[in-house]
């Protein structure tokens, strides 16, 4: 890896990061203030334990030389101090979206985890869930010995619309059913309303940011392929946020605030998987699909009670679904190097995402089950009405404070 391809990484490192300064704007500006110091801390502590947690286990399970196509062995607790740079540079940016993979499950059950409960979840699903999908995907990536058995059969997925995206929202809807909605969700008295969207839009403008290093240095060299996945990567998400809006205005005649941010979310999200291997016009039209996705999943999701705090689902799971079926169905065929058919490519998009889902889900489903019946996962009722702010870390916030006597669960306080 040449000196420019080392800082392209490293920049690409970075601007990912920044992607979880937006995750917490947008899940503290979508969620009620009593729980905003909650949520804050658990950004920071997911990716602080899932960068050790990654270092330690996940990096080997998912680069390390290949048994059978499965998972990876042989970089368990790297040293880096004896490794070459580019096996430093190319962690360092790994790691990044090993973190945003968890992240999306934080959303998902906003406002009624126990704070440690949450670390737990955030432990296997880096240590486990997460790297062993990875691995079936792009173990060559990493200069290990062999290819996970996806690859191996021609299964693309650049930047991880499935990968990173589904394998978050499998993960995350397995935790949602196995935890329930929040009080007052379903049958209360009113909606339960966000707190501070200015903040939750803010979210969404570092989340598009940080995903031009996403999308971009997923190439992992500075090459003439990069203009085009970056123009692409914002096509398909400014696509998206006009799709949701101009559906939900049609339906609605008003502009939901909520479905603008989560249709350009949408849209990044599908063009992941497929914004190196298609023309800019395709991206517009991959983005549109993704952006009208999220619309249709969140009223799936309402009509069966599932109580996705932020709308994580409808945009990591719906919309990364839709990006690596759209891969095999628009992406093209010489870029993706693979030598399948079209009907052979669109046939191996959709085997990855059925296998994404029995694993992410079902391993995800089970692990949270068994933590639930043996810890105990949510808080208790009393603690959930007052605020895991106060409950869980003994500290109020001011609007809080104002607010006491006054309180209902459903208001945006």
């Amino acid at each position: 890896m040449s000196s420019l391809d080392m800082l392209w990484l490293i920049l690409c490192a970075a601007l990912v990061f920044l992607m979880q300064a937006g995750f917490l704007c947008l899940e503290s500006g979508l969620t009620r203030s009593k729980n905003s110091i909650n949520v804050a801390i658990k950004n920071l502590a997911d990716f602080c334990l899932t960068t050790i947690v990654f270092w330690a286990i996940g990096f080997s399970l998912m680069f390390g030389d290949t048994v059978s196509g499965w998972y990876g062995t042989g970089l368990v607790l790297t040293d880096f101090s004896v490794e070459s740079a580019d096996t430093a540079v190319f962690f360092l940016f790994q790691v990044m979206f090993c973190g945003a993979a968890v992240t999306i499950i934080s959303g998902v059950v906003a406002e009624r985890l126990k704070f440690t409960a949450y670390l737990i979840v955030a432990l296997f699903v880096s240590a486990i869930v997460y790297p062993v999908a990875g691995h079936w995907s792009w173990a060559s990536f990493g200069g290990g010995e062999g290819e996970g058995f996806l690859a191996s059969m021609g299964f693309v997925d650049f930047a991880g619309s499935s990968v990173v995206h589904s394998v978050g929202g499998w993960s995350g809807l397995a935790l949602l059913m196995v935890v329930g909605p929040r009080i007052g969700k379903f049958g209360g008295s009113g909606p339960i309303r966000a707190s501070n969207l200015p903040l939750a839009t803010l979210g969404v403008l570092f989340l598009f940011i940080g995903w031009l290093g996403f999308n971009g240095g997923s190439t992992l060299v500075m090459d003439e392929s990069v203009p085009l996945i970056l123009v692409n990567t914002i096509i398909g998400g400014s696509v998206g946020a006009l799709a949701a809006g101009g559906l939900g205005y049609a339906v609605h005649n008003n502009l939901n605030v909520t479905q603008f941010m989560n249709g350009a979310l949408g849209g990044l999200v599908a063009i992941t998987a497929n914004c190196f291997a298609v023309s800019t016009p395709i991206a517009a039209l991959i983005g549109l699909v993704g952006g009208m996705i999220v619309v249709f999943a969140e009223d799936l999701l309402e009509k069966f009670h599932l109580d996705d705090a932020v709308g994580a689902i409808p945009v990591h799971l719906a919309a990364g679904i839709w990006g690596t079926l759209a891969t095999g169905l628009y992406g093209n065929l010489e870029v993706l190097g693979t030598g399948l058919s079209r009907s052979e490519q669109i046939s191996v998009q959709a085997l990855g995402v059925l296998t994404y889902a029995v694993w992410s889900f079902g391993v995800s489903y089970a692990l949270f089950w068994l933590v639930n019946r043996v810890f105990g996962l949510r808080v208790s009722a009393e603690h959930e009405i007052a605020g895991l702010n106060i409950s869980e870390h003994g500290v109020e916030n001011e609007d809080a404070v104002q607010n006491r006597g006054s309180y209902s669960p459903f208001a945006g306080e």
